[in-house]
């Protein structure tokens, strides 16, 4: 986890947090398009879109990842709406891919907190959750980035592992 610009990682591939149409919007899916260049919103295009918590994989161009996977996170209504599996679903899915692909490392940013209102805690448990059950039963990716934007994104996030690890310490020696 740490806080930073995912355009700019050396990674396998990188989670963008697209819309629908997948030509590129505002956030860190207007900076992923910036940074990888034309050639991703012409590959893109050729997509056909891309339904709320799916994802697709395209090439990462002039991005030091050479591959992105484009994910559409929900808009939060009031959390009555599925949201919260949908968002899930967007990181497992965005995980089935990259193992898919064989990518080691995948960095995500904090998919649908930003103009999507997803609320941070619950967007960070979800995430954190669902990407801790996928690598518990799958061997790739061996290593996962949260890029976050701020400092108060970055801290909220550390306190929910840091909640997470203890509470599986816990288990654990509640097990033996």
């Amino acid at each position: 986890m740490e806080r930073g610009d995912i355009t700019t990682l050396h990674v396998d591939g990188i989670v963008n947090a697209a819309n629908s149409s997948l030509r590129g919007g505002g956030g860190v899916d207007g900076a992923i398009h910036r940074a990888a260049g034309p050639k991703l919103k012409t590959e893109c295009a050729t997509l056909g879109g891309c339904s709320t918590g799916d994802a697709r994989i395209t090439k990462g161009y002039r991005l030091p990842a050479p591959w992105v996977i484009h994910t559409v996170g929900p808009v939060w209504r009031d959390g009555k709406h599925g949201e919260e599996e949908l968002l899930a679903d967007c990181h497992r899915r965005s995980l089935e891919i990259a193992m898919e692909k064989g990518l080691e490392t995948l960095a995500f940013p904090a998919i649908s907190t930003g103009a999507y209102g997803f609320p941070l805690r619950q967007a960070a448990n979800i995430a954190l959750r669902t990407t801790a059950t996928f690598l518990a039963e799958h061997a790739l990716p061996h290593e996962i980035y949260f890029i976050l934007f701020t400092e108060r994104d970055l801290s909220i996030w550390g306190e929910i592992l840091d909640t997470m690890i203890k509470k599986q310490s816990k288990d654990q020696a509640n097990d033996t």
